[in-house]
């Protein structure tokens, strides 16, 4: 699942995006209107989290752009603008939902999982088939090599999500990293290799061939 977290107040986009990533979530982070839609134009995301006020344009004004554009995805406003006017408007600007800060997480949480769902983000829909015979099902983090269970924990589900998604491509250490981990800071490329090897040896016990490539003085990639 991927989310797109618009918020110029860094120490609470610091906290969400931690909190996002400890619960499995595939997390960008910007700080302002613009960058909002220039990430929407290159990337799918399922959820968008905006604040309302922010820098350069404002959350209300990207939710109105991104409808505009027929974007699918799901919107939920954070906004310290908490009468009834507000929440009409965000609601028919085109967000699904609308939080009043400060929140707990678990509501978040829940509101998330909310708009998934009426956005036909199924349980079924978050299972996704690779022509390589890999099954992942991003709900209940787990991953099945021809329907064989690969009994991974949660980061090493999130390196094959990720590697999965760019088949073929090149990921370099750091991009794998910041995606990874909670924090890229003190993370070293001896963390990322044990991963890896954790990895492969789940899969090649689970009766596969290798197919996470070393490309060396770069990164790693998935090829058959």
């Amino acid at each position: 699942m991927k989310i797109l977290l618009a918020e110029d107040d860094i120490r609470l986009a610091k906290m969400l995006v931690f909190l996002l990533k400890k619960e499995g979530y595939n997390v960008d982070v910007v700080d302002n209107g613009e960058d909002v839609l220039n990430y929407i134009a290159v990337k799918d995301y399922d959820i968008v989290l905006l604040d309302w006020m922010m820098p350069r344009k404002s959350g209300i004004e990207a939710c109105a752009v991104i409808r505009k554009q027929g974007k699918n995805c799901g919107i939920i406003m954070l906004t310290a603008k908490d009468t009834l006017e507000n929440r009409i408007e965000g609601l028919d600007t085109g967000a699904d939902d609308y939080i009043v800060k400060p929140f707990e997480f678990p509501e978040l949480l829940a509101r998330i999982r909310s708009v998934l769902r009426r956005h036909n983000k199924s349980y079924q829909s978050n299972i996704i088939h690779f022509n390589n015979g890999i099954t992942i099902d991003r709900v209940k983090f787990t991953a099945y090599s021809n329907g064989q269970d690969l009994l991974l924990t949660r980061r090493e589900f999130q390196l094959l999500d990720l590697l999965l998604q760019n088949e073929g491509t090149t990921l370099p250490r750091e991009q794998i990293i910041g995606s990874i981990w909670d924090s890229a800071d003190g993370i070293s490329s001896n963390a990322l290799d044990a991963l890896i090897k954790l990895l492969r040896r789940k899969m090649i016990d689970a009766g596969r061939k290798d197919i996470i490539k070393t490309v060396h003085g770069i990164g790693y990639k998935i090829e058959e």
